[in-house]
């Protein structure tokens, strides 16, 4: 039998971080069930503190995380390979600010980030050939910007994940990584972020860090004593 203190545990993660509905239901979401990508829970909460509202983002590779950046930012471009997936992506996915494109599997697709002539504030590097799609990313990463690689745990058995991470490590970027659980999976991965030297993104809120979920601090004094009384 569970401890009561493990119990609530437990609780936390199936009501609050909603995972047991995440790897039940194979969907990326939030317990009030809003889009979440499919990073990291430390990644995402990090990522969730700033004001994105003046910032564009590229993916590759398109999912409930298009829609996440679509909520925030001022563009989303995102790029899916599998046609099956992009007839799908077309139907569900309707925001004014989100641009589904297919691209093909060959070099079209990483080059599909030039297209537009633009830079990008924001680079989510979570799709096909990554090391390629990687090294372009450098190029169009706009002053100040961050590029996410996803997954990037995979670098212990992928050579195409050795190349990708390379890649932006001698781009000069700096490499944070957050490790943890994630929707939908039942074991940890690694979500890490490459930041421009001067990264300088605001926060969306007064101060920073926020309280992430289920953090003790983000309860009025009063409750925070009446948690402490109970599980002491």
């Amino acid at each position: 039998m569970y401890s009561e203190k493990f119990q609530k545990f437990i609780e936390m993660w199936q009501k609050d971080f909603a995972i047991e509905r995440t790897i039940d239901e194979k969907i990326c979401v939030d317990r009030d069930g809003k889009p979440l990508p499919w990073y990291t829970y430390p990644a995402i909460e990090y990522l969730s503190q700033f004001d994105y509202t003046q910032k564009k983002v590229f993916e590759f590779g398109c999912g409930n995380s298009s829609l996440f950046w679509a909520e925030r930012a001022a563009s989303v471009t995102s790029i899916e390979d599998n046609p099956k997936w992009f007839e799908k992506w077309q139907q569900e996915f309707h925001h004014p600010r989100l641009d589904v494109r297919w691209r093909d599997e060959g070099e079209i697709y990483e080059k599909a980030i030039f297209e537009d002539g633009l830079k990008y504030d924001v680079i989510v590097v979570d799709g096909k050939r990554r090391a390629e799609c990687a090294a372009a990313a450098t190029k169009a990463l706009a002053a100040g910007g961050v590029i996410i690689l996803d997954d990037s745990d995979r670098i212990n058995t992928s050579q195409e994940y050795v190349k990708a991470a390379g890649c932006l490590q001698e781009a000069g970027l700096i490499q944070v990584d957050f490790y943890g659980f994630c929707p939908m999976n039942c074991y940890t991965k690694t979500t890490s972020l490459f930041l421009s030297r001067d990264f300088n993104f605001k926060s969306a809120y007064p101060v920073q860090p926020i309280n992430g979920i289920g953090n003790l601090w983000s309860m009025q004094r009063k409750a925070r004593k009446e948690f402490y009384k109970n599980n002491g």
